[in-house]
Order: structure tokens, then sequence, then C-alpha cells
């Protein structure tokens, strides 16, 4: 099984070249190179020339790459979508996604710009509306990749705080998460405002994790790390997997359907997952090496 790390995304200026160029030394997992909220009016052609010739030059090694574009109706959309579809980014990252139809018109303004077929389309999840179709939205198109969740624009229409335990998000949040897995999409947690509040960084991506977050959109690179370790499987998992797994192939070729490790009765859907899991740790590994 082929698993794509995305424990840390992190969020670049596309108007900021110097960090851009830095960010090839990075260990983040994907990143973003965002051509919208991080870059002002003034800059906008400026900023999209220069992730055009970031993206151009390479040199990021395995990372995902993906530039979030302005939304198809403002003055800088069209462009985005048909100068980026053929740059050398992974994906596209829409803002403010609400219905299909964003979608379809994203994915034909590929089409007509010959995008490759490999070229995904991940969603912003940042607005009530993009919630309540989150299942009609993750479903539109093949070249769905992914959802993200911008709980930031999320917290400004829904008048609610952003407190410690996130209990005001946790609806919005569960139900995207279903309608992500319903269609083998995966999902990114929100970034964390407050860069000075390292514990509470770090209570964010344990949540995360516990609820099904594949990992966390960031938006300084001192979070990497802890973000890295909270949403990869640690040693135990790792450990615990392969014995899965090889206790299953072992009692399947005795013709056996089920198997007792250590007590725990072992079926198919934990060798599903125990195969995620290393094919996870795996890729983890070989990023890093």
């Amino acid at each position: 099984m082929v698993v794509r790390p995305r424990r840390s995304v992190l969020y670049m200026p596309g108007a900021n070249a110097r960090a851009m160029e830095k960010a090839r030394d990075l260990p983040a997992d994907a990143l973003i190179f965002d051509l919208e909220d991080a870059v002002a009016p003034a800059e906008k052609e400026t900023a999209r020339r220069q992730v055009i010739e970031t993206l151009q030059k390479g040199g990021y090694g395995n990372r995902e790459l993906v530039v979030r574009v302005n939304g198809l109706m403002t003055p800088w959309g069209e462009a985005d979508v048909a100068e980026m579809a053929t740059a050398g980014a992974h994906a596209l990252l829409i803002p403010k996604v609400e219905n299909k139809q964003i979608i379809n018109g994203v994915e034909g303004r590929m089409l007509t710009a010959q995008a490759a077929d490999a070229m995904s389309i991940w969603c912003m999840i940042e607005t009530p509306k993009g919630v309540m179709r989150a299942e009609e939205i993750a479903s539109a198109s093949p070249r769905l990749g992914a959802l993200v969740m911008g709980t930031s624009d999320l917290a400004k229409d829904l008048h609610c705080l952003h407190t410690p335990s996130r209990g005001p998000f946790m609806t919005s949040l569960s139900w995207c998460i279903l309608a992500a897995r319903a269609n083998g999409l995966s999902i990114l947690d929100g970034v964390h405002l407050d860069l000075a509040d390292d514990d509470g960084f770090a209570e964010s991506c344990r949540q995360g994790r516990e609820m099904g977050f594949d990992g966390k959109t960031l938006i300084h690179p001192k979070t990497i790390a802890a973000a890295n370790a909270a949403f990869a499987p640690d040693d135990a998992e790792v450990q615990w997997s392969r014995r899965v797994i090889a206790a299953h192939e072992e009692a399947a070729n005795a013709g056996k359907g089920v198997v007792l490790l250590d007590g725990q009765l072992i079926e198919n859907l934990h060798v599903e997952e125990a195969h995620r899991i290393v094919g996870l740790a795996d890729r983890i590994a070989e990023m890093a090496g």
C-alpha cells in the first residue's frame, strides 16, 4: 500500500522568494505556495511569476508541492489556474470551495491548459456552506486529492471562539472528515495561530491525530517537527502492525480466516489498517533518507 505522508503542510507566501528558497531544506512533507491570503493585491502578478520560477527551478526532493490559487471570481484566479496547471506543482488548492460547480470550473480550465492527469485539486473548506456541502465537494471530481480545513475563516463566519478544546469546531471538523473518508480523500487540519503557544499547538496536533486528520497545515517552520512527530505512527504502532500482517499471512497460508495475536482477534479490517500504517512509516523513512 502506497501512502503519501502529509503530516506537516507549510504555507509559504508566494511573494516571498527568499522564504520559498529556504523551504528547500525544510523537513515538511508538503509545501503550499500561497497566491491568495498571503499576497497583497498589488503583488499578485509578481507572486505568480515567482512561484512559477520556483517550481521550474525545483530542488524540493520528495516534498509534495501545492499552489493555493486565487478564486476564479477574483481578477487573478483564471490566470493563476491557467499558468499553474503546467508549472510543475502536484496540486492546486482552491480557496473557499462551497459547491461542486467551483471544482468543475477549475477542472475545466485545467483541462484547457493541458494539466497533467496526475495533477490533483485540493479544496479549502472554510465557510459554513463549504462544511454543509462537504460530501458534494468531496465527490465532485476524480481529480480531488484532499480537503483542507480553513478554521480561521470558518471561525469568523461562525462567530465562534478559538478555545483550547476547539469545541466550537468539532461538528464542522468531524463532518468534513466523514466526507473525505467516504470518498477516499486525505484531509488536513487547520492552522494554529498562536506561535508562542507550543503546548497548545502540541495539543491541537494530538487532537487532530485522534480525530483522523492526516496532518496539519502550518504557518511557520518552527512547528514542522512537532507536527511530523504527532502525525507519524510511533515505533510500537509500526511493530504491532508488522506482527498483525505476519500473523494474518501465516493464518491464511494455513487456511484460517482469523487469528489470535496476544489474545486479540485479528480480522481483515485490522490487516488493512496495519498495511496503511506500515506503508506510511516506510514512506516517511524513504523521505527522511
